[in-house]
This record gives structure tokens, C-alpha cells and sequence, in this order.
């Protein structure tokens, strides 16, 4: 037992990079360390999974889960990246829980971040933007009072605050800059049926080409995977029955209409356009560079971990969405629509 105590301390010292005399210090309450450095003990305490002393478990847990659909998609790392950076200015350490294929389930990730008696949890991504997926462990976290902010459009009735891109104004932009290059037949590129960002973007676009003289014909709106190979076989499909122009749903989807097009002879943009949504890292490295529309995911990030510190702090927090504007980035992959 002793042992495991002196391991103890000395893994904690090492984490902080304090004496093991000041943890020990901490540990039992003594005077003498600075808040700074009691808390980074505490909170070293948590990330390595020791269990505080009873008489510090009142103060547990700086820790904010940030849970992440994937970090395939450029898009996430870069909102882990934000999140964190912001967390960590209101003294809050972030426990990033990422799904992998056969891995670990959002549920799962959920009841471990209560075992580790987390402060809040930020979910940029994940289960809540399905219809048709289980919900019941955001619903177990809203009986705890766990303070909980969604990042992007989700399904209603969970009750937590959401800060979200604008998808009607992210299609709309982007459809009616092919509509000014003359694109008629124009095609969309969504998520399953299920997935309310996808929805939104659907009703948005129908609504647009209604406004502009077009249409949406249901042929010409294709559903995939968000991956690059999803977008890929899906594009296809759309530019075999004549499409001109795709908007998709996310950037790499759009990397994979761009592989079809060229696959099928047809050159972007000479033949056919392309515009993809999230503008994330290395889109303007690709061949042409990628017109897309940018989600402001610096401000949503900082003002989803505002949100958060205040349910920390116990403050009310209204659980409306937070509707933030896109832009549209204009680079190479669009073009006038060929004569």
C-alpha cells in the first residue's frame, strides 16, 4: 500500500512537474501551495485516474469531455483544436473521446466521462443530428444536470444549448453561385435521410430553386457516407443523369465527386462544378482548389465553451440554437456551365 502511494505521488509530481512533498501537500490539505498548483494536481489527479482524497471530491473534476464523430474529416481536429485551446483559458482540461470503427460507442464514451466525474461535456458532431439513433444517453445526461453543449444542428427536444452553422444560408449561397455561372441542373450531395443538417440543407435548396427558376428533382439528390469515397459513388450517380453542378455536404465528400467527375473524362470545372462545406484544412491545396462554404468554426468553438463555463458556474443558459452566418469561399472548382 505504501508503495502504491509513493507511486502515486511521484506520477502526479512528474505530470505537474512539482516535488512530491508539494502533492503530498495538496493531497492532505496542508497550506503552503498556490490555487495554480493545487489545481494541477487535482486535475493530474483525474487525467492519470487516481481518485481524490473524500475530502477534495467536492472540487472534482476540471475535466470537460469533447466528444468527436471522427478526426478523419479535417474539419474535427481543427474544432479539438479551438475547443481546447478555449477550454483550457477558463482552466478546464479537455478528455477528447473520438469514435472508431468497432471502437468505443458515443454511449460508452458518456458513461466513462460520468465515471470520471467530468465538469461538462462539449459534443461537436455525433449522434445527436440522427433521427433515427439512440438517444438515451444525452437524455441520461440531462437528469444528471451535466452542463452539455452540441455543436451544429441537432434533433429537438434534448434541451441542451446548440451553436450552429446556418445550413439554409450555406445552401443557398452556394446554389445560387452556380445558378450566376448558368447551372440548371443542379445536384445535392447529403448525409442519411435522418441527419437534420442534411434535412435543413434539403428544405433550403429546394426553397432556393424555386426562387431562381430551377429545380430539385429527387434524382438529382444523392445520400452517402461523409467520406471521400462515399462522395465518390454517390457523385457519380448524379453526374451520369446529368447534373452540372453538385453542392455537398461536407469538403471530402466533395474531394470524391471531383475523383468521379475526372474518372468519367469530365474535367472541373470545364465540364462540371463542384462545391463542398467546411472549408477545412488543405482545400485550397487540391487540384483545382476547392470552392466551399466556410463554417466560422473559431467563433462557434469560443462561444460553445462560453456556454458551457456558464452551466458550470451554475449560471441559466438558454437552450436556443446560436445560428452562425457561412461564406462562401470561391476558388477553383467551380466554373460557367458549359454551352
Amino acid at each position: 500500500m505504501l508503495a502504491g502511494m509513493t507511486r502515486r505521488l511521484a506520477e502526479v509530481a512528474k505530470k505537474v512537474g512539482v516535488s512530491e512533498a508539494t502533492v503530498s501537500r495538496v493531497l492532505n490539505g496542508k497550506p503552503g501551495v498556490s490555487e495554480g498548483t493545487r489545481q494541477a494536481v487535482l486535475t493530474a489527479l483525474d487525467v492519470l485516474g487516481y481518485e481524490r482524497p473524500t475530502q477534495l471530491r467536492g472540487n472534482r473534476a476540471r475535466l470537460v469531455g469533447l466528444v468527436l464523430p471522427e478526426l478523419q474529416n479535417p474539419i474535427f481536429p481543427a474544432f479539438a483544436d479551438i475547443v481546447g485551446a478555449a477550454l483550457a483559458q477558463q482552466g478546464l482540461t479537455p478528455v477528447l473521446c473520438t469514435q472508431t470503427a468497432g471502437g468505443v460507442s458515443e454511449a460508452d464514451y458518456v458513461s466513462l466521462l460520468l465515471q470520471q466525474h467530468v465538469s461538462g461535456v462539449v459534443f461537436a458532431g455525433g449522434l445527436y443530428a440522427q433521427a433515427d439513433a439512440p438517444h438515451d444517453h444525452y437524455r441520461l445526461l440531462a437528469e444528471r444536470n451535466l452542463p452539455v453543449v452540441l455543436i451544429n444542428a441537432a434533433i429537438e427536444h434534448l434541451g441542451f444549448p446548440r451553436v450552429s452553422c446556418d445550413d439554409s444560408v450555406a445552401v443557398e449561397q452556394a446554389w445560387r453561385h452556380l445558378s450566376s455561372l448558368g447551372h440548371e441542373r443542379i445536384g445535392l450531395l447529403l448525409g442519411p435521410s435522418d441527419h437534420v443538417p442534411s434535412r435543413r440543407k434539403l428544405v433550403a435548396a429546394r426553397g432556393v430553386a424555386a426562387a431562381t427558376g430551377t429545380s430539385l428533382p429527387d434524382e438529382h439528390v444523392g445520400r452517402a457516407m461523409f467520406t471521400l469515397e462515399g462522395g465518390q459513388a454517390a457523385a457519380a450517380k448524379l453526374w451520369e443523369r446529368g447534373v452540372t453542378g453538385i453542392i455537398c455536404a461536407n469538403d471530402p465528400m466533395a474531394l470524391g465527386a471531383v475523383r468521379a467527375a475526372r474518372r468519367m473524362g469530365l474535367s472541373v470545372p470545364g465540364d462540371v462544378s463542384v462545391i463542398g462545406y467546411d472549408d477545412s484544412a488543405f482545400m485550397t491545396c487540391t487540384d483545382p482548389p476547392l470552392t466551399t462554404v466556410r463554417q466560422p468554426i473559431e467563433a462557434m468553438g469560443r462561444t460553445a465553451v462560453e456556454l458551457l463555463a456558464l452551466k458550470i458556474a451554475g449560471k441559466q443558459v438558454a437552450s436556443d440554437e446560436l445560428l452562425y452566418e457561412p461564406e462562401l469561399v470561391v476558388r477553383g472548382t467551380t466554373g460557367p456551365v458549359r454551352g
